[in-house]
């Protein structure tokens, strides 16, 4: 048990790191896909987007070699670090940001979309400024899609298995997450120990979805009103 106990908060710590640097990246690129026309527009989405259309295998390959001994990043990690960050716990982080980032880019996005873009035009034109706007109007209007969108990143994050392995493998300690561990240990042939692990990983999948609806649902119904007050 203190072994799935480890399991898990790696699995966390991954998790929230993951989701932690899918927050400004992703509000970044959905607010420029929500509120901006420029060129290439259509190019950043698909590039965002296309982890989703991708086997994870895949994009794990892509950010091996991005990480590994012989590309400049990898390089430049090895000189700061002392050894590159494939295989360790901040390559499976980065693995389960990619992975996560276009489902967290889509729900900011429609949330941002549902802001009326009158009202930031009505705060920018009474002085306030792009960024205060941002914080004190536009923000404030979409936090619960925002939070939904989070959350179901951080539930992605958890989840990731495919571009994980690859990129960091399933060291017991060090880079082994919840799906890697229940691999391992189906492979074993342990499936009390698979079952334990399965079970964890439904409870916190259920509840983070089910606080993912609640949000969604909430943020539809104060639209709604808002819009017969209107």
């Amino acid at each position: 048990m203190s072994s799935d106990a480890s399991i898990i908060v790696l699995s966390f710590q991954i998790a929230l790191v993951a989701t932690g640097v899918t927050l400004p990246v992703g509000m970044l690129i959905a607010w420029l896909l929500a509120r901006k026309q420029f060129h290439g527009k259509f190019a950043l989405d698909v590039f965002v987007s296309l982890p989703l259309a991708l086997p994870p295998v895949v994009v794990g390959y892509a950010l091996l070699w991005l990480v590994g001994t012989h590309s400049w990043f990898g390089s430049l990690g090895e000189s700061v670090f002392g050894s590159t960050l494939a295989f360790t716990w901040i390559a499976a982080a980065l693995a389960a940001a990619v992975v996560s980032l276009p489902l967290v880019v889509r729900s900011f996005t429609a949330a941002l979309a549902g802001v009326d873009p009158r009202l930031e035009v009505a705060a920018r034109g009474l002085g306030s400024g792009s960024f205060r706007t941002f914080f004190t109007i536009t923000l404030p209007l979409a936090y619960r899609g925002v939070i939904a969108g989070a959350l179901l990143g951080f539930v992605r994050a958890l989840s990731e298995f495919g571009a994980t392995i690859v990129v960091a493998g399933n060291i017991p300690g060090r880079t082994q997450t919840i799906p890697a561990a229940i691999f391992t240990r189906i492979s074993a042939g342990d499936s009390d120990a698979a079952w334990r692990l399965t079970i964890v990983s439904i409870l916190l999948g259920v509840m983070a979805l089910a606080t993912h609806n609640w949000l969604l649902k909430l943020s539809s119904t104060v639209s709604r009103d808002s819009s017969e007050v209107g």
